[in-house]
């Protein structure tokens, strides 16, 4: 390869027209071909027993994720203009393709069950639009003396009523949301109305990812063109450095959308992390550059590039791999973001490193070293007299205070670790959004007056059928439903239960004695044969099948957070071997479970790529300098700063998310460039001199400047995050910034510490 780089810095024009074709080609290609995905469930591996299961209990009891309408009355929803405006908004719904009559469930469609003189009857609460208060006061009393209805399609002040719209698979678009939008806007006044549901949330993502990473990348080219300038002091330069991160970002990008593979929200963070990794192997090549112009200040261009392609490569090229290590290790993880976030990062990572072994070396046959040369004498002075003074006086500083460097090691160590015992995992697709925004006020205000947003299926099935007929069984899921009630964040509860209690309450003249499980099998057939018949079947498939041999009984939540939905699993876990007791399972479906499953996967996904990482990581650094010591004492700031973002998270309770979950293996690939080219340079000093004592300070002036360089910039890019419209993208920006920190302060005080210690020791041995 040093061979093929030197080869290729003769030809500098023609690897930058190769590089800016390339990266022509990939611009197009992104611009033309890029989409944004949020759909959860393209998220997660269709095949995991969990979602099969999930997928074919939809298909049984039609579960939905639904968008919901709220419309709000200052006064009350019961009169003539809101209650006619109900139709009209469920008309212009239905005039979208997308949507079905059957699909929307209002005050207007939903069922009243009703008893009369001659049986069970199922009416409507009312047909046409009400001509005056009298007609709305009629439709008031009797959703008042409806239960199933009264507090989930109207609120209990009566200010509020719900049009909720089931949306079939597939269905759902940036379009549709659009027009869903400007619907609710074109029927406001004097109501106002709330739109909300796991697909509005969706696709308020899939609107704000493209803007964001349309903001981030300008930011980040702009704080890292700053940055650049400032540490490399020249325009060449920072252009040049510049440019090799620019393109390495459209290649990896134009890669990944030309393969057909979506933006994520976690993707958007690609070209900022690509960005500001990717100018550290620059930073390297030109602090070498520097340092052999100022030793041979009459060197040709040529032997400029000889010098830095034969002295930087073997560091740069296994701090690059490294680094690719730490993402290609995500690729363990079952969650298609991570692992293409992986893959692509990974990609990038080679890209920057080959573009800057090859635009670097031909920019300097072009333009020169990017400064202006002077003698030998004046150009040493500056750094004798104070980077090289201070990284001498700092090595000497860390040597001389052995037991206050390791007490401080441990101790940080030690309250990370209690730290990481608190960390715990959320999949909630609303922490994706201030608390302040639109859609989570919206959210808070349906979880207010309605039953809860975010829904869990709780499916019951057994072998035989009918057994959904037994009123020993029926009692126990009407118990077993109530209980729920009682758990934190539960809303509201609705199964077949809740439709044999209003027919048996309404067949005994609505007396409340009677609001309870029938007590004969043969009640229990004949009143779900009447209402069979009287009734709209479709919606008591919805909580039974038809042969009565499963059950799908919904949880209302107002919370879609992973510990809400744990705990009604817990709940309801609990109860399986009563319900087993009559031969009845217990398995989980719906959107809530889904989530609830992303995040087991989301853990173990980030153990075994932090495990790999490591691994990988320690193997290439032992391979590097052919010493398994030396690849356990470069792996030490990995471990600390690793232990030090894990109990961060747990200190601050931020949760380990599907964006939280790529910090360690970005911190491991990342920091354990600075202990490569620190132990490099030190190893190299070491045995020309000879003197352990020269060999630290040389490691800490030359490369400890170029590595504090490096963290600086990789921190100024990644702290752009913190300007990012999603929460968690702005977790992701603090904590990586804080693991560069951590890395290159563990670099060069407990680690340098390490390593002289441990070359004392082989010397001893020697002896």
């Amino acid at each position: 390869m040093r061979r093929f780089f030197k080869w290729a810095a003769r030809r500098p024009l023609w690897v930058i027209g190769i590089a800016v074709a390339l990266t022509v080609v990939s611009a197009l290609v992104l611009k033309s071909h890029m989409r944004m995905e949020t759909n959860l469930d393209a998220y997660m591996p269709r095949t995991h027993p969990a979602f099969v299961f999930s997928d074919e209990a939809d298909e049984r009891f039609n579960i939905r994720d639904a968008i919901l309408i709220a419309v709000e009355h200052p006064d009350s929803v019961y009169n003539p203009g809101t209650l006619s405006k109900i139709m009209q908004i469920e008309d212009a719904l239905v005039a979208f393709d997308e949507i079905e009559a059957a699909d929307v469930t209002s005050l207007h469609t939903a069922d009243n069950i009703l008893g009369t003189a001659d049986g069970l009857d199922v009416r409507k609460f009312y047909t046409d639009a009400p001509a005056d208060d009298a007609a709305c006061v009629a439709i008031r009393d009797r959703v008042r003396g409806n239960d199933m209805i009264n507090g989930r399609l109207v609120s209990a002040d009566e200010k509020t009523t719900l049009i909720k719209v089931d949306l079939a698979k597939g269905t759902f678009s940036n379009d549709l949301y659009n027009r869903i939008q400007k619907l609710a806007a074109s029927f406001s006044g004097p109501e106002t109305l709330h739109v909300a549901g796991r697909p509005i949330v969706e696709g308020t993502m899939a609107i704000l990812g493209p803007k964001d990473m349309a903001r981030m990348g300008p930011l980040v080219i702009l704080v890292i063109a700053l940055v650049l300038f400032i540490v490399l002091k020249s325009v060449i330069r920072m252009i040049i450095a510049l440019s090799v991160v620019l393109m390495s970002t459209l290649w990896s990008f134009g890669l990944m959308v030309g393969l057909g593979v979506p933006v994520y929200t976690v993707t958007i963070m690609i070209p900022v992390m690509l960005i500001a990794i990717g100018v550290a192997y620059g930073i390297h090549l030109y602090n070498q550059i520097d340092f052999y112009v100022r030793e041979h200040p009459d060197a040709s261009s040529a032997e400029v590039v000889g010098n830095v392609i034969d002295v930087i490569w073997s560091p740069v090229l296994f701090a690059g791999l490294t680094t690719m290590a730490g993402f290609v290790s995500l690729l363990t993880s079952q969650v298609f973001p991570v692992k293409y976030f992986g893959l692509f990062s990974a990609f990038g990572v080679l890209s920057s490193l080959l573009l800057t072994m090859l635009l670097i070396p031909a920019g300097i046959m072009l333009f020169g070293t990017g400064r202006k040369r002077s003698g030998a004498g004046s150009s040493a002075k500056p750094e004798t007299g104070s980077a090289r003074s201070f990284g001498a006086r700092f090595a000497d500083a860390v040597t001389g205070h052995p037991v206050p460097v390791v007490a401080i090691s441990v101790l940080v160590v030690a309250l990370s670790l209690f730290g990481i015992s608190k960390v715990w995992i959320n999949t909630s697709f609303l922490a994706n959004f201030e608390k302040s925004s639109d859609i989570v006020k919206t959210d808070a205000f349906m979880n207010a007056r309605f039953g809860g947003t975010s829904t869990l299926n709780v499916i019951l099935d057994a072998k035989d059928p009918d057994v959904f007929k037994d009123p020993a069984v029926l009692t126990l899921l009407d118990e077993v439903q109530l209980g729920s009630l009682s758990l934190d964040r539960v809303g509201d509860a609705i199964s077949i239960t809740n439709y044999l209690r209003r027919m048996n309450k309404v067949m005994h003249e609505d007396r409340a004695e009677f609001d309870s499980i029938p007590e004969s099998a043969d009640m229990v057939a004949q009143y779900l044969l009447l209402y069979e018949m009287s009734g709209d079947p479709a919606n008591l498939w919805k909580v039974v099948d038809s042969d009565y041999h499963g059950a799908n009984l919904t949880v209302q939540m107002k919370s879609d957070d992973s510990q809400t939905i744990s705990s009604v699993v817990a709940y309801f876990d609990s109860t399986a071997a009563r319900f087993a007791e009559h031969g009845i399972r217990i398995r989980y479906a719906g959107s809530g479970y889904k989530s609830l499953v992303f995040a087991g996967l989301i853990l173990n996904g980030q153990i075994s790529s932090l495990g790999i990482s490591v691994l990988v990581v320690f193997l290439l650094v032992a391979f590097m300098f052919k010493s398994i010591r030396l690849g356990l004492i470069g792996s030490i700031p990995v471990a600390i700063s690793i232990a030090i973002n894990f109990g961060i998270m747990g200190l601050l309770k931020i949760p380990l998310t599907t964006s939280t979950a790529l910090i360690s293996s970005i911190a491991v690939g990342i920091g354990v460039d600075y202990a490569i080219h620190f132990i490099d340079r030190y190893h190299e000093r070491l045995k020309e001199t000879g003197d352990p004592t020269d060999a630290a300070h040389f490691a800490m002036s030359h490369t400890g400047r170029a590595v504090l360089l490096n963290a600086t910039i990789v921190i100024a890019g990644f702290m752009v995050l913190l300007f990012s419209v999603f929460p968690p993208n702005r977790q992701v920006g603090a904590l990586v910034s804080l693991n560069m920190l951590t890395s290159f302060v563990a670099t060069v005080t407990i680690m340098f510490l390490v390593l002289r210690k441990s070359y004392a020791a082989i010397k001893e041995n020697h002896k």
